[in-house]
């Protein structure tokens, strides 16, 4: 079925939002047991994200996997100490794309708005549309909803559901059918109960709360939901700051945003390898610095964005991470100004610390629509050349887009995206190989 938007008079008639969030259950396991039957499908111990002896990390286990302590951005070596039984596949990256995108129909043929949150959850606002299901309650929907994705994709979804998105978020984790739980699918807080649902939850599973505020909290003896609502706003706002403190004590209480948008436009963009084995060679990483803003840039105009602010990640081999950023004074689009950015911060980061590095990754964010065209202008000659973007710049890039669009993404790569050469003894950034065998996927 097709779901109209509804109408101005239903969604102000004073009944409250109705929103869920769709998750896909263990969804890269499922994708990959779909897309290899006989080998990852027949495996109940089964973890995504590399094959064994590489040194990726856990995409995703299967539940009786998880059930042996193995979790997401563990590294793959230690999760089959914990679990040596298990078979371990790489991410299936193009199916997973292609399954996502068909659960995403389907939850469009039922909800007015959909909201992807990532590649495997999504979030639905009903509001309004009780008429158009018979005034059916929530759970009922979402059960058609669940049973509509398994026969349309052969996936499996939970969804959680109330009044706005934290509830919805925090009850899809009840809901899962993992081994030993209750959760039957589906898990809908009922108008008026989210107080009473928070006391089923504890602090660490509400988003926002990480490990340094949870530490804070518990030094002050906040240990639970409970405990926070017995310490009190006042108390929470002198521990915590006026800010922070009332955030807390609404998200206690199970207060949170209702605003489902349709296509929320991206953050940020990035692209980053992990190694085979760590690399040490400044002018190895130099030339896979340029292969990850190669796909980085091209991604970001393929969205019809610019960013201003450019990241370079590096993971050492003691498994530290460690980032450098830099905020232009305009956003841009152009692989040059980018990589000349980027080379800079790569450079700090290595003189700061020059030990082997076993991931590599370039992020670009501050994302804006367009490409800042007429703003080039207004910042005369103040920028260094190389953080300023020409016309030029523009068109080189419009042609490299067009003949990859034509002949593949690894049709080309522009000579000048190096600067106009390379240092002595880096590797030519138009060089096709590798240079240090990168495996794309989580680091």
């Amino acid at each position: 079925m097709t779901v109209p938007s509804p109408s101005p008079t239903l969604v102000t008639a004073g009944r409250p939002p109705r929103i869920l969030l769709a998750d896909a259950d263990a969804f890269f396991v499922a994708v990959a047991r779909m897309v290899d039957p006989a080998g990852a499908g027949a495996a109940r111990l089964l973890i995504v994200g590399g094959a064994p002896g590489s040194r990726g990390v856990v995409c995703s286990a299967s539940y009786e996997a998880r059930q042996f302590g193995v979790r997401s951005a563990m590294p793959i070596a230690q999760a089959l100490r914990l679990c040596p039984e298990a078979m371990c596949v790489p991410v299936p990256r193009g199916a997973c794309s292609r399954t996502s995108r068909e659960i995403a129909a389907v939850l469009g043929r039922f909800a007015p708005v959909v909201q992807s949150a990532s590649i495997d959850e999504w979030y639905l606002d009903l509001t309004g549309t009780e008429a158009l299901y018979g005034e059916a309650p929530l759970d009922e929907v979402a059960r058609r909803i669940r049973d509509a994705v398994r026969a349309a994709t052969g996936c499996s979804i939970s969804l959680g559901g109330g009044t706005n998105k934290l509830i919805a978020k925090l009850a899809v984790e009840f809901a899962k059918p993992k081994p030993g739980t209750a959760g039957t699918g589906v898990r809908i807080v009922a108008p008026g109960a989210e107080a009473t649902f928070m006391h089923e939850v504890s602090l660490a599973d509400i988003p926002g709360i990480g490990p340094r505020l949870r530490a804070r909290l518990e030094a002050r003896g906040v240990h639970r939901v409970p405990d926070a609502l017995a310490v009190g706003l006042p108390a929470l706002e002198r521990l915590l700051g006026e800010r922070a403190g009332r955030w807390l004590f609404d998200r206690v209480r199970g207060i949170g945003s209702a605003v489902v948008v349709a296509h929320a436009p991206a953050k940020s963009v990035s692209h980053e390898d992990t190694f085979d084995h760590d690399v040490d060679d400044d002018a190895v990483l130099e030339a896979e610095l340029v292969r990850l803003v190669t796909q980085v840039a091209s991604d970001l105009r393929a969205k019809g964005v610019a960013a201003r602010t450019i990241t370079v990640r590096l993971k050492d081999s003691d498994f530290r991470l460690r980032s450098a950023s830099r905020t232009l004074d305009a956003p841009v689009v152009a692989d040059r100004v980018i990589l000349g950015v980027a080379r800079d911060l790569l450079g700090r980061l290595r003189g700061a610390r020059s030990t082997p590095a076993r991931l590599l990754g370039v992020g670009l964010s501050g994302l804006g629509v367009g490409e800042a065209e007429g703003q080039l202008s207004l910042f005369g000659d103040t920028r260094p050349e190389r953080e300023t973007e020409t016309a030029r710049d523009r068109a080189l890039t419009s042609a490299v887009d067009a003949l990859r669009a034509r002949f593949g993404a690894g049709a080309i790569v522009p000579g000048a995206l190096a600067g106009g050469g390379t240092r002595p003894g880096s590797r030519s950034p138009n060089a096709s190989p590798a240079p240090a065998t990168p495996r794309r996927g989580p680091g």
